[in-house]
Formats: C-alpha cells, structure tokens, sequence
C-alpha cells in the first residue's frame, strides 16, 4: 500500500514507518521542512496548506501529528497548541481528500485514552460517553476532525493508551528511576492505565488498514492494570524495590492540571472491538510487557 503519515518523526512514527517498510508497504512522509528525500511531501498544517495532487495514489493516511502532552506546563498558550497541533493537521488532512478525484480508503487519525477522563474503575468500552477536563475536550474535537473525511473514506480514531517502549514515551522519566531503585507509584496508585506496548501499537495500526473497523477503537492491552500493579511489575523485572511513591498533592504542586489528566486520571479500558476483530498481541500481558521494555525479554 501507499500510505501518507503525519507525525512520522515522533516515537510512534518513526517505529510505525519502520514497521510499515519491513511489510512492504511504501511510506509518504508529510513534513514541514523543504522535502529531504524522495519519499517525503511538504505541507503546512497550520496554514490549511497540502496540495490534495500530493495524495493522489494513496491508499491510506495515517494522523499521528500533535504536540507531546507532558513536555511542558500547561500554561494558557501551551493548551491552545495542544489543541491547535492536533485539530489543524486533522482538518487539512480531511479537507485535502475531499478535493481529490480518488481519496483513500482508510484515515487512520490518532486519538487518545483522555477522551474518557478520569473514570475510577469503571470498564470502558467504546461507547463509553466522553469524560471531561481538557485532554478530554482535545480528543472530542479530534475525533470529529478526523470524520470531516469526505464519504467513502473508512475513518479509524485508535484511543491509545499509555504507550510503553524502551526508550521515551510514558517510561522515558520513570525507568531510570526504577533501575536506581527510587521510583514507586503515583498517587494513591490505584487509577487504571490502559497500557501499551510501542510494537503492538504498530502492529495494530497496520492491522487496522486491512480490518473493516471504523470510528472509535480502543488500543490498549486486554489486561488492565492500575499504577500499583505497573510499576511494581517493571521493578520486578530489574530487580529493584519500588517504594518511593509521590503522593497526589506534591504532583499536583508540581505540575499543576497536567498531574489530575496525565497521571492521577483512571480509565480501566476494554480492547473489546479489537480483541472481537481478531487482532492478536505481541505482549499481551503486563509482565511480557514489562520484560520487553526493560530489555528482560
């Protein structure tokens, strides 16, 4: 297949476009620099600016574009670019095959586990209603961006969970700490993160190309696990203790709204769709994960 893919630089795509190459597939790298290599096509999503010429031949276009989450504090300006780097890709993307004469058959546009906020224990599957707080708000509009993609276009939204790979991502702070034997859980540790793993991610994307899904799919791991459970697992698998945990209040101190939505949110999410698909995971248990991304595998 031709595939076009924004966001191809960042953790996920630059191991998805990997991926995606070693299957045969051909990747079309949409960039906002002058193009550096035949295989790659400027555009300028702030500016709604992506010749639809460009995209003509493409199977598919994978959205992974946004600005990282937990990189800085959420100041009043940074939450806008959350929610512009996200929203504004989404819809030029979307505008862009409306006017070609042939759109692709598959828009694959990232989503997000926010999209439910903080739900306690409660199981959440797709038709789960949206949650609240901003994470929350950012993944509504972006899903319904992504469904701006003109009839005909099967419209996936993967809400992903916490992503956990060997370097980067949700462990690139934590798993230093835990090989030094200082980190522990957050919080009261008992909020749900719907994990992940950086290859099974992947795998589901191009899994999804194939499959007749459409509209909202969680992506996580069918095994559920709260922060207590997570961390203690991958200090198990370095051998370390993992008692050092950081109470909600000095988080909250520290990070101000970034800690409620990124850290201290629950949200026990169900691959039900995913699961009922066929799709079969690499690392489908927490400790076959943990010895993965601790390099214990």
């Amino acid at each position: 297949m031709r595939i076009i893919m924004a966001g191809a630089s960042g953790l996920l795509g630059t191991d998805m476009s990997a991926h995606l190459g070693a299957a045969g597939h051909e990747v079309i790298r949409l960039v906002r620099r002058a193009p550096a290599a035949a295989g790659e096509v400027r555009w300028d999503p702030a500016a709604g600016q992506l010749d639809p010429a460009r995209l003509e031949g493409a199977d598919a276009v994978i959205n992974l574009a946004g600005a990282g989450i937990g990189d800085r504090p959420w100041t009043r300006r940074r939450i806008d670019e959350l929610f512009r780097s996200r929203l504004d890709p989404t819809r030029t993307l979307a505008a862009a095959m409306a006017k070609m004469e042939q759109p692709p058959k598959v828009f694959i546009s990232q989503s997000g586990s926010n999209y439910y906020g903080d739900r306690g224990a409660a199981v959440l599957r797709e038709n789960s209603p949206n949650g609240s707080g901003i994470m929350s708000q950012i993944c509504h509009e972006w899903e319904a961006a992504a469904h701006q993609a003109p009839a005909g276009v099967r419209v996936v939204t993967p809400r992903t969970g916490v992503v956990l790979s060997r370097s980067g991502g949700a462990l690139g702070r934590l798993l230093p700490l835990i090989r030094l034997g200082l980190g522990g859980p957050l919080g009261n540790g008992r909020q749900y993160w719907p994990w992940i793993t950086l290859p099974d991610v992947s795998s589901a994307f191009s899994f999804f190309l194939a499959s007749p899904l459409s509209g909202p799919v969680n992506l996580c791991a069918p095994e559920s696990a709260d922060v207590n459970a997570l961390v203690a697992r991958l200090a198990a698998a370095v051998h370390r203790p993992a008692v050092f945990r950081v109470p909600a209040p000095v988080l909250r101190l520290v990070m101000g709204k970034l800690a409620d939505e990124l850290l201290l949110g629950s949200q026990r999410m169900e691959p039900a769709l995913l699961a009922d698909a066929g799709f079969e995971w690499q690392h489908p248990s927490l400790a076959q994960a943990a010895a993965w991304a601790t390099g214990k595998d």
